[in-house]
């Protein structure tokens, strides 16, 4: 569980501590306080990255060179008390005129590689921009799937880095061979185990995840899951070997995958269910619940991964959803440490909101410290 957080030139946080009492916390403010920001920085310790952006430097308060987020977390169910401090440091290249590493991760004052470092802290984020992993394009999906799989699976998370980076000498090879006419095999062969092996070991346990979705019981809306895979193996890398060529990246293996998420419709008059695509078939409503129901199971699938629930992060969702499911997440916080935020209080009963921790944000407050 998370004990407390400091935020150093951290987005719109000039200086801020938080220390949280282990239920469940409500963060309460207007819009543009900083409750997104929070959430942020609670991602980016348990995950090593954001889910706002893939620029590093953007979470550096303006004009700033560095920011800085610590923690303490420690195990619920422990009796020794034992705490855990983690840090990540990021910035932006220079630090007092000198070059410095763009983000540093720190488990007690030890630096660690991200693969290292994202399994102290175990959270599950659930906002209304979570809506876009059904309706956007298929990377949204891919990084979904990452973000589940790497915060319980290392050999996940080295398989990633690895295939990331082979992935892009792969294709600077191919944009060389497609600019010369020359392709060099003797120095594709590296390269292509590597991106073989690796992209078998993230395509099963992506299949593995979905088998998981598909055969948990789905208490808030029913559906099916497909895992669109783009299989890689010497035959396939093989087979797209000229066109590669002349687009000069490579064309199969887990950069490409996609997974849909289906709705089941009444029986047919033969007796079949049918299912549509809810991503152009369901309401907005129905895609809503999808989603809440798939953060659900990644909730379950993490605690069957490690034997213990994550954190839970709701963020701003309660103006998305009907009284039926507030009333329904409200029943399950007490299951885990969960962190609220929400523009209006109300949205709470207040028999619930009695036994919450409450954080107020203002405007001013990131400001101030």
């Amino acid at each position: 569980m998370l004990k407390s957080i400091s935020l150093q030139n951290f987005r719109s946080y000039k200086k801020a501590e938080f220390n949280f009492s282990g239920g469940t916390t409500i963060v309460i403010g207007p819009n543009t306080s900083g409750k997104t920001n929070f959430i942020e920085a609670i991602f980016l310790l348990s995950t090593g990255k954001s889910f706002r952006t893939d620029k590093d430097t953007q979470m550096i308060s303006f004009r700033e060179d560095l920011a800085r987020v610590k923690a303490r977390v420690g195990d619920p169910s422990a009796n020794s008390g034992q705490v855990t401090e983690l840090e990540v440091i990021i910035t932006n290249g220079q630090i007092g005129g000198k070059t410095s590493q763009y983000k540093k991760f720190l488990v007690n004052g030890v630096s660690k590689r991200r693969v290292d470092f994202a399994e102290n802290l175990t959270a599950v984020l659930f906002s209304p921009e979570d809506l876009e992993i059904i309706v956007d394009s298929p990377s949204l999906r891919r990084k979904f799937l990452d973000s589940v799989l790497e915060q319980v699976d290392r050999e996940y998370r080295l398989a990633v880095s690895a295939y990331t980076k082979a992935l892009r000498q792969r294709n600077a090879l191919l944009e060389n061979a497609r600019e010369t006419g020359v392709r060099n095999e003797k120095q594709f062969e590296y390269w292509d185990n590597l991106v073989i092996e690796n992209g078998e070991l993230i395509t099963k346990k992506r299949e593995e995840f979905i088998n998981f979705v598909n055969n948990e019981a789905k208490d808030i809306f029913d559906f099916v899951a497909f895992y669109d895979k783009s299989v890689i193996s010497k035959q396939r890398l093989l087979q797209y070997k000229e066109a590669e060529v002349a687009s000069g990246v490579t064309l199969v293996g887990p950069h490409r995958d996609d997974f849909s998420v289906s709705m089941f419709n009444p029986s047919t008059s033969s007796g079949q269910a049918t299912t549509h695509d809810i991503k152009f078939y369901g309401s907005r409503g129905q895609q809503r619940l999808t989603i809440l129901q798939l953060k659900m199971l990644e909730l379950l699938f993490v605690e069957k991964k490690l034997g213990q629930r994550p954190v839970l992060i709701l963020d701003d969702i309660f103006s998305e959803l009907d009284e039926g499911h507030i009333k329904l997440i409200l029943e399950m916080i007490n299951l885990q440490q969960t962190i609220i935020t929400t523009t209006h209080k109300e949205f709470i009963p207040a028999n619930v909101l009695n036994k919450m921790q409450v954080l107020h944000f203002s405007k001013e407050q990131q400001k101030t410290g």
